[in-house]
């Protein structure tokens, strides 16, 4: 009998892994997708509230981004 209740709990702990697992999957597909959407807004939102390095990110995408900064290091 303890058998049996260690495989289903078992196999709730698999399904619970699967499902974690796939949330994570899609939230790197949807970051990836509106990486650059997602930037623009921040630099949109960050200028609005004073910032002036903000506006020189909106013009670049994020493998540009990326590049300079591998480039220049961080500042």
């Amino acid at each position: 009998m303890k058998s049996l209740h260690r495989k289903k709990r078992g196999q709730g702990t698999v399904e619970y892994i699967i499902i974690v697992v796939l949330v994570a999957v899609a939230a790197i597909a949807v970051i990836g997708a509106f990486s650059d959407r997602i930037r623009v807004m921040f630099a949109g939102a960050a200028t609005a509230m004073g910032s002036d390095d903000a506006s020189d990110a909106i013009g670049e995408s994020s493998v540009e981004t990326m590049q300079n900064l591998n480039e220049d290091g961080i500042e």
